[in-house]
């Protein structure tokens, strides 16, 4: 069970000292960007796991399961045909009473867009890199600023990120995710592969706007179906983030797509969530499988 600690309890070495630099960070001016970059640095929640349709066009694909009035997922015509008949099988063995593996459940690391059904993260900002830390199994993102990717990239579960500040957005650009033994890229359980290629948006909108958008989450995909583990300040009227992202990858999706996932400020306490450490499904009655390496990496 996750345990709520305050944060800079919770982390150490590296990481505190990550936590220390980003409540020092002030806006700099950015290679590129005409004034100072936006002050994005902060812990930041969402209230859903759901990932949020985009206003127009087609977004990412729904957990049938949460959606009986609904055609299933695998019947959508943006999946590809071999991407369809494995959201297909995934949606039968559910059915069946046998939930297919997903990297939340089997401890496998996730990769944009679907990590931000993680609850809270933090953002932090340094002149030459952006670093995103989420509460769920201590993954993180780093964000190379004013780069650019390799013309070989070796691919590694999050992927090669670089960014750059356009006005007030901060935009992510990355590829090169590594496709492991859970491929899953959203709640429907669309697989993806090595050619996934996601571009983040990320700027900081009014407290009306981040209210109405999580709202608006709700309303289309219902609250979470278990007790949330992280929380948003309930006194902060300030301005919320929102992340606004495209998807590509060719071999699985037949067009892009796009999506927001929409945040608050959190609140002071940093959960302690590791899925390794709690083995133990309590909601499926089993035992995960957790990743086990069979030769050490060094």
């Amino acid at each position: 069970m996750a345990r709520r600690i305050p944060a800079i309890v919770l982390m150490s070495g590296s990481i505190a000292i990550l936590f220390t630099a980003a409540m020092l960070v002030r806006p700099v001016m950015g290679a590129g960007n005409a004034g100072p970059v936006p002050e994005l640095t902060g812990a930041w929640a969402r209230t859903t796991f759901a990932l949020e349709p985009p206003l127009s066009g087609p977004g990412p694909l729904r957990d049938s399961q949460r959606r009986r009035n609904e055609a299933p997922s695998y019947t959508n015509p943006i999946l590809k045909p071999e991407a369809a008949k494995l959201v297909k099988q995934r949606y039968d063995s559910v059915q069946a009473g046998k939930p297919y593996a997903t990297p939340s459940s089997s401890c496998w690391p996730m990769v944009a867009p679907l990590i931000y059904r993680v609850q809270e993260m933090q953002l932090l900002q340094t002149k030459d890199h952006v670093t995103l830390m989420y509460m769920q199994d201590h993954e993180v993102r780093r964000v190379r600023l004013n780069a650019t990717h390799p013309a070989k990239v070796t691919p590694t579960w999050h992927g090669d990120s670089v960014g750059h500040y356009e006005g007030d957005t901060l935009v992510v650009d990355t590829i090169g995710m590594k496709v492991g033994p859970v491929s899953v890229v959203d709640q429907a359980g669309s697989p993806y592969s090595e050619a996934l290629h996601v571009v983040e948006r990320y700027r900081l909108i009014t407290y009306e706007e981040a209210k109405e958008a999580r709202e608006r989450n709700v309303r289309l995909n219902g609250p979470p179906g278990t007790q949330q583990a992280a929380s948003i300040d309930p006194n902060y009227k300030g301005k919320g983030l929102q992340v606004q992202f495209t998807v590509e990858d060719p071999n699985v999706f037949n067009r892009p797509w796009s999506g927001m996932a929409t945040y608050s400020r959190a609140d002071e306490i940093w959960v302690e969530n590791v899925c390794a450490e709690n083995m133990h499904e309590y909601y499926f009655n089993r035992n995960t499988a957790v990743p086990t390496a069979a030769t050490p990496d060094f």
